[in-house]
Parts: structure tokens; C-alpha cells; sequence
């Protein structure tokens, strides 16, 4: 695990203290769980990766899903 310096505005250093003291947790934990929250919330997520997927081809995607079910 590394280290980091992070500068505070003093409000949310005092929000950071409220939450430590609230929940009775170490500080490095909630900043941690903080961290991860907001990196995926930005993950890229299989939504992200397949819009779209059907635009640049030549059949109508509902067409398609019916020609298929006729096989059934």
C-alpha cells in the first residue's frame, strides 16, 4: 500500500471528521472506500462498451431479433 499527500479545503475536512466520528472508523478507511466509490462510478461499464453496437449495420435490430425466433 503507498502513501499519498492530499490537500483539504477545511470543510471537508471537518465533513471527513464528522463521518470518522459518526461511524467510529479509522480515517484511512473511509478515505479509501471514498476512493473506490468514485473510481467505479467512472469504470467504463459493459453499457459503456456496447451502445451503439448495431448502429453501423444495414438490418433493422427488431427484424433481425424476429427472423431469428422464426427458427424456433
Amino acid at each position: 500500500m503507498s502513501r499519498i499527500l492530499v490537500d483539504l479545503a477545511e470543510d471537508q475536512l471537518q465533513a471527513l471528521a464528522a463521518i470518522v466520528e459518526a461511524e467510529k472508523r479509522p480515517r484511512a478507511v473511509v478515505i479509501r472506500e471514498a476512493i473506490q466509490a468514485y473510481i467505479a462510478q467512472r469504470k467504463p461499464g459493459l453499457a459503456a462498451d456496447t451502445f451503439g453496437l448495431w448502429k453501423h449495420r444495414g438490418v433493422d435490430g427488431l427484424a433481425y431479433q424476429e427472423k431469428l425466433r422464426e427458427e424456433w
